[in-house]
C-alpha cells in the first residue's frame, strides 16, 4: 500500500465510524420515539417504563458525546494530515470526482 491508500484507507473508516455513530443516535431516538406511543396506544401511565425510557435517554446522551469525541478525532486528524505535509484529503474517488494535485476532506 502507498502513503495515499493508507490515508484513504484510515478517511474511510473515519467516513465509516461517524456514520454508525449517527446511525445508532437515529435507532436510539427513534426507540424513545416508539416507547412514548406505545405507553400512549396501550393507555397506560407514564410511570410504567419511566425508568427504562431514563436509561434510553442516557444512552442518548452517551451517543451525542460519542459524537462529538468523533468530530474531534476528525479535526485532529486533518491537524495531523497537514502537519506531516500530505495536504489536504478529499477521498473524492468515493463520490466519483476525480482531482488534479490537492485533496480535500469532507465535512463531517
Amino acid at each position: 500500500m502507498d502513503k495515499a491508500q493508507i490515508i484513504a484507507s484510515v478517511a474511510g473508516d473515519l467516513n465509516a465510524t461517524e456514520h454508525a455513530v449517527d446511525a445508532a443516535l437515529a435507532h436510539a431516538t427513534t426507540l424513545v420515539q416508539s416507547m412514548i406511543g406505545a405507553r400512549t396506544a396501550l393507555c397506560i401511565s407514564p410511570v410504567v417504563g419511566a425508568e427504562s425510557q431514563t436509561r434510553a435517554l442516557e444512552a442518548i446522551a452517551a451517543l451525542g458525546a460519542a459524537r462529538q469525541a468523533m468530530v474531534t478525532c476528525h479535526e485532529e486528524l486533518a491537524k495531523d494530515h497537514r502537519r506531516l505535509g500530505y495536504g489536504v484529503y478529499a477521498g473524492a474517488e468515493d463520490k466519483g470526482q476525480t482531482t488534479t494535485g490537492e485533496h480535500r476532506l469532507r465535512a463531517v
